[in-house]
């Protein structure tokens, strides 16, 4: 199993970067990750805190999400009594 995460690790070139924390509590991303999430700014992020770690996700636009679920099955099999 350590082998197969290592491998995923050299395969996508994840490089971990450290970052320092300001006084007012910002960070700056590297402009590698900026780069690659293609984050702009003005862009919001959701910040989650688990366990002993922060993650950050980027809010997508709504029309960003078009056609996300295209070729979805949507039957439903329904009891005879719904409409």
């Amino acid at each position: 199993m350590l082998l197969t995460y290592y491998k995923l690790c050299i395969d996508r070139k994840t490089d971990m970067q450290t970052v320092k924390i300001s006084p007012k509590y910002q960070v700056v991303i590297p402009k590698d990750v900026r780069n690659a999430m293609n984050l702009k700014p003005g862009q919001q992020i959701q910040i989650l805190q688990y366990q002993d770690r922060i993650e950050m996700i980027p809010q997508k636009n709504i029309s960003d999400m078009r056609g996300f679920l295209n070729g979805i099955n949507t039957e439903i099999n329904r009891e005879s009594d719904r409409i």
